[in-house]
């Protein structure tokens, strides 16, 4: 079972998707947030598709994929989070979480141009494992409690601008991390329950057709749990906040591969979740 958001930026309908089939989901909720979620949508949303209550949705083939989740308070993101990925920027894996913040007005749909800012030269792509906040998470004293706070999986570009990040930051990152359509989301939000383990996911990127990252969440330096639980030491999470969990090797900042351009194209896939793709536009 795959929650979805279907339709034109601001109109988007609320689905589930089963196997081949799209089922209107405006009959239990009017769309899909981080409310909705903490009230028990996902359970919900399961009970009418095996009830067969719910109606097909025409023409979801043919529409636009928005982010599955609308309304969101906060995207909350983890850097340096895979080892390999630190050394090729020439860091070393963290003691702890390393956070940085990105605008929840980042956020679009999975398959949405991301636009270039005006000047930029150094616009990356990130493939990452996305965590979707299900129930109010704060103070946990367990791993087993920060997986039980988790709605579900989604995969995120954290797209960013390098010389906005590293030189206009002032050490803090996400002045490179914010600009509109810098978080493409989506396609689905799969539940928890349907990920039997978080930390066993391929994740890849590909640029014009060009393998970029190829690894899995096995590398990760902090597992979803820990980084669930970590962040709630300091903050609240909230149901349909979400979370990014850090990127492999495999980017720009390398050295190794051109930055974005436009006109260029990405591909994004992380196992079990799906796939986006975008291009790239100039501003």
């Amino acid at each position: 079972m795959e929650l979805m958001r279907l339709g034109e930026a601001g109109q988007e309908i609320p689905a589930v998707r089963e196997g081949d089939a799209y089922y209107d989901l405006r009959e239990i909720t009017a769309d899909i947030t981080g409310p909705a979620i903490g009230a028990g949508l996902i359970e919900q949303a399961r009970a009418a598709l095996q009830a067969g209550s719910l109606p097909e949705l025409a023409d979801a083939r043919s529409m636009r994929v928005g982010p599955p989740v609308t309304g969101i308070g906060a995207v909350i993101c983890v850097g340096m989070n895979y080892a390999a990925h630190a050394a090729e920027t020439g860091g070393t894996p963290p003691a702890a979480p390393i956070i940085f913040f990105k605008h929840p007005n980042t956020v679009v749909g999975p398959d949405d141009n991301v636009v270039l800012p005006p000047g930029t030269q150094k616009v990356d792509w990130e493939v990452e494992l996305a965590v979707v906040i299900g129930k109010r998470a704060s103070y946990l004293r367990s791993h087993e409690e920060a997986l039980d706070c988790i709605a579900g999986y989604t995969i995120s570009n954290d797209v960013s601008e390098r010389d906005f990040q590293l030189q206009h930051s002032g050490g803090q990152w996400s002045k490179g991390k914010c600009a509109p359509t810098f978080n493409p989301l989506g396609p689905a939000l799969v539940p928890a329950a349907d990920v039997p383990d978080p930390q066993q996911l391929r994740l890849y990127s590909c640029v014009n057709g060009e393998e970029r990252q190829n690894s899995t969440t096995a590398d990760m330096v902090f597992s979803v749990a820990e980084i669930i639980r970590d962040l709630s030491q300091y903050m609240a999470l909230d149901p349909g906040d979400i979370v990014n969990t850090g990127t492999p090797q495999g980017v720009a900042l390398s050295g190794r591969f051109p930055y974005l351009r436009p006109g260029d194209t990405m591909t994004i896939g992380v196992e079990r979740l799906g796939e986006q793709h975008q291009q790239v536009t100039a501003q």
